[in-house]
């Protein structure tokens, strides 16, 4: 079982930065590819970012390719999704998740096994 806690949310102006954290649980996180999602109001789940196990390979969305970066911290137990020159677009609740069957990351939230509760990050214009 792995467990996946969110943090960092909150309402910033837009063009500010947010720091979003997700801190796992579990000795074999390093072995786990991660990613980012997100879901705004009256809209699907959509793929923002991933991570390979050891970090070395990182996927983008368009959308966000260029503002946001994907890191991990395999000694922490933690990724961090750094969001840079927010957009009101990009309000939404934020999850992580993590793909236990292998370490190559996926944009698809279906090949994901464990999610976290979400953290909300509003941008105002």
């Amino acid at each position: 079982q792995v467990q996946l806690v969110e943090s960092g949310g909150g309402l910033v102006q837009a063009g500010h930065s947010l720091r979003l954290s997700c801190a796992a649980s579990g000795r074999t996180f390093s072995r786990y590819a991660m990613g980012w999602f997100r879901q705004a109001p009256g809209k699907e789940r959509e793929f923002v970012a991933a991570i390979s196990w050891s970090g070395s390979n990182t996927y983008y969305a368009s959308s966000v390719k260029g503002r946001f970066t994907i890191s991990r911290d395999n000694a922490k137990n933690t990724v961090y999704l750094q969001m840079n020159s927010l957009k009101p677009e990009d309000t939404a609740v934020y999850y992580c998740a993590a793909k236990v069957d292998s370490g190559r990351y996926s944009p698809f939230g279906d090949e994901h096994d464990y999610w976290g509760q979400g953290t909300q990050v509003t941008v105002s214009s």
